[in-house]
């Protein structure tokens, strides 16, 4: 036999490591590798500031809720707090004390509605809040949704190229085919590696802001009930006062 057709005949060695499969796939699989990889490290990287941010807000509204029902003067917690930035409880304490606070500037008819206005308040306060903790948290969801979809994208590129190379040779033996197309799925091994741990932390994070929320929402009912209860009072004096009664 020929040298030269034994050395055609040879099945050439390929490098079955993660960086070989890698390195010897088509340019297009490795644009969608890299581009999921940098999705999988972009997750993890809002995975861990979202957990430490709701772990630091959960002890802020338990240091807050400690000290607002401790019986201080609700003056000198408003006192405290406002020349700070707030943000949870504080900042919805903030928020209604200052609405109460303007009240005492305007007519007696503004301080009647005083409640609608501190609950409208309140609202958009709770708003912001939840759209500061669910911020970025879409981007888990689009990863977690679209990132096997994007590895199936490479595989396919990568199957076709595969075949294409083997009509080229005319060799359909396992040995030629078998690299390719594990070039190809491995494509879809790092889809699913970014897209699980993101749907897995959207679903637990999602959770974790509606815990939140309901504590945002449950204080603000508490303070809003408080407020409305100090206006009936000084309504029902300001209409006992001796000029109403004259």
């Amino acid at each position: 036999m020929n040298p030269a057709d034994v050395a055609q005949a040879a099945p050439v060695a390929h490098d079955l490591s993660f960086f070989g499969l890698f390195w010897q796939a088509h340019f297009i699989v490795k644009l969608v590798m890299i581009g999921l990889l940098a999705a999988s490290v972009w997750c993890w990287a809002i995975i861990v500031d979202k957990t430490l941010l709701y772990s630091r807000t959960k002890r802020a509204m338990d240091r807050f809720e400690d000290v607002f029902w401790s019986g201080q003067s609700l003056e000198d917690l408003y006192r405290n707090l406002q020349g700070r930035p707030a943000t949870g409880l504080a900042a919805v304490f903030v928020a209604a004390m200052r609405e109460w606070k303007r009240s005492f500037e305007g007519s007696a008819r503004s301080f009647q509605s005083l409640p609608q206005r501190i609950d409208k308040v309140l609202d958009v306060t709770i708003q912001r809040e939840v759209e500061r903790l669910n911020a970025r948290l879409t981007v888990l969801a689009s990863i977690g949704s679209a990132g096997p979809y994007i590895g199936l994208f490479g595989t396919v590129v990568g199957i076709m190229n595969s075949f294409t190379s083997i009509a080229a040779s005319k060799n359909t033996s396992l040995a030629v085919v078998a690299p390719g197309i594990a070039e190809a799925l491995f494509a879809t091994a790092i889809g699913l590696f970014a897209a699980i741990p993101a749907v897995l932390a959207y679903n637990k994070l999602n959770s974790e802001v509606g815990k939140l929320q309901s504590r945002l929402e449950g204080f603000a009912d508490e303070f809003s009930a408080i407020l409305s209860r100090q206006v009936d009072e000084r309504i029902g004096h300001a209409g006992r006062s001796p000029a109403n009664a004259a």
